[in-house]
């Protein structure tokens, strides 16, 4: 199945279904007088998230969604039927925004959740409702309301608890390949990656969701290389791995690019706790080791961790690092949660 974390739609609600002029008309009823019916509502349209989907590939080729019109009311009184609504299935962490792709209109970040978008039109009153002691022959009747329509963006943003950040070829892949069942694309060339992956990992009997994205270069937040877009997919996490690649010249200037990254991208990102790792040690002798890892501890302020996916040299330390960056911000975000108190206030 392909990636998609972004999509534009049209969506409109179904128009009312319009009243009927109707008399009734029989043998022996002297006065039968009107009896149209009232139209039916328009379908209603529905976004829904499910389980099951990780990405928005279905609305690449259907763009447009449209809830069918209610049935026109009928003589003898008889009400039209509501049209069908249109329910969007949507997979977990996606966002629906206005037209102007930054108005966020909902967050759905629950399976079962439910957002009803647009309501379909009102049915329009038929003659049955016009008639009066001055009127007691209406011979009109109300065509429905007209549905409402907007474009709208989906734009999917993973829910993982914590993400791998680098620059291309810094061995994130490498690494969430080691560690989880997933099997991202791995070779020797810059942006490999070109879409977010997503694994689970287990640790001490303890598991969480580890997110790896494309590589981020100088300028990516102008959009160079594959720009800051995929960024988004780390917004929800709650640490942040960053893996510099050991076996450049300058770690710790490469350490300073992705910081300035993610600081002009914004939405906290540079503020998340952050385990800094170099990575591919395991092709550095002992004194290249030991001068790029002081070179990168003075571009980060801590003592990195010197790992190897390859040869799985602190992976494991690795990762019980970032469970505890996991369960520290958990904690924090549960002490920050004002709590209801046990007996009614009272002044």
């Amino acid at each position: 199945m392909k990636f998609l974390d972004q999509a534009k739609i049209y969506v409109r609600s179904g128009d009312g279904g319009a009243g009927a002029v109707s008399f009734r008309r029989e043998k022996y009823i002297e006065f039968g007088g009107p009896d149209g019916g009232d139209g039916g509502r328009g379908g209603d349209v529905f976004i829904e998230c499910v389980d099951g989907l990780n990405t928005l590939i279905d609305f690449r080729f259907a763009q447009h969604f449209k809830a069918k019109t209610g049935m026109h009311g009928m003589g003898r009184n008889r009400t039209g039927a509501k049209g069908d609504d249109v329910v969007l299935r949507v997979p977990v962490g996606t966002e629906i925004l206005e037209e102007d792709n930054e108005t966020v209109l909902a967050d759905m970040t629950r399976v079962g959740e439910r957002l009803l978008l647009l309501k379909g039109g009102n049915g329009g009153f038929g003659n049955a409702h016009f008639k009066s002691s001055t009127n007691q022959a209406p011979r009109h009747a109300n065509p429905g309301l007209e549905g409402e329509e907007k474009w709208i963006w989906l734009r999917l943003k993973l829910i993982a608890d914590a993400g791998l950040v680098g620059m291309p070829n810094a061995g994130k892949s490498t690494f969430l390949a080691a560690v989880s069942a997933a099997r991202p694309k791995i070779a020797d060339y810059p942006f490999t990656t070109l879409h977010p992956n997503l694994g689970v990992v287990e640790i001490d009997g303890n598991g969480f969701v580890l997110a790896d994205i494309p590589g981020l270069i100088e300028g990516a937040h102008e959009g160079i290389g594959l720009g800051d877009r995929f960024l988004g997919h780390v917004e929800r996490t709650r640490a942040l791995l960053h893996l510099v690649d050991g076996t450049q010249e300058d770690p710790g200037e490469a350490y300073r690019v992705v910081r300035g990254e993610l600081a002009a991208y914004g939405a906290g990102l540079d503020e998340k706790p952050e385990v800094v790792a170099l990575s591919k040690v395991d092709a550095l002798d002992e004194e290249t080791r030991a001068e790029r890892a002081a070179n990168l501890e003075e571009a980060c302020g801590q003592k990195p961790l010197l790992l190897s996916s390859a040869s799985g040299e602190n992976v494991d330390r690795g990762l019980r690092m970032i469970r505890r960056a996991i369960d520290r911000d958990r904690e924090q975000e549960a002490n920050s949660v004002p709590q209801m108190p046990s007996e009614p206030w009272r002044p």
